[in-house]
């Protein structure tokens, strides 16, 4: 790899990770900073998107693809994220618990989804090696 196209990998997976977090920081800290509910509003939802944005951009780097498609780390967020889900219903008070919730349940099915393709994967696999197929 020459030195040109590294430091474009550089820059980019910098420019990257900074607006996810710049994003994240912004969707979860635009209260206590900005007064104006309307401003406050509309700082949380950009920042929300811009960290979705620059996440699904980043899951997309084979590293972090793999390590997201491995069981482990599909289970911890099929647990993790339908707990969180759970709680969030019933502790947050109107739309943001009810939208919380619903976030958050979409990533707990996402990563059921993951389980089940991947168990599919592997009896297909097996399948095959063992000649059943």
């Amino acid at each position: 790899m020459s030195a040109v196209t590294a430091v474009k990998k550089f820059v980019t997976d910098l420019v990257l990770w900074t607006c996810f977090a710049g994003g994240l920081a912004a969707s979860a800290g635009a209260g206590a900073v900005i007064d104006d509910n309307t401003q406050k509003n509309i700082a949380t939802g950009v920042g929300a998107v811009v960290a979705l944005l620059a996440g699904s951009r980043i899951a997309k780097k084979p590293k972090i693809k793999a390590f997201l498609g491995r069981p482990g780390t599909l289970w911890f967020l099929f647990l993790f994220n339908g707990g969180t889900a759970a709680a969030m219903y019933f502790t947050m008070d109107g739309i943001k618990g009810i939208l919380a919730a619903a976030m958050m349940g979409v990533v707990s099915l996402g990563a059921a989804g993951g389980l089940v393709a991947g168990r599919r994967k592997r009896a297909e696999a097996e399948a095959i090696v063992s000649g059943r197929a």
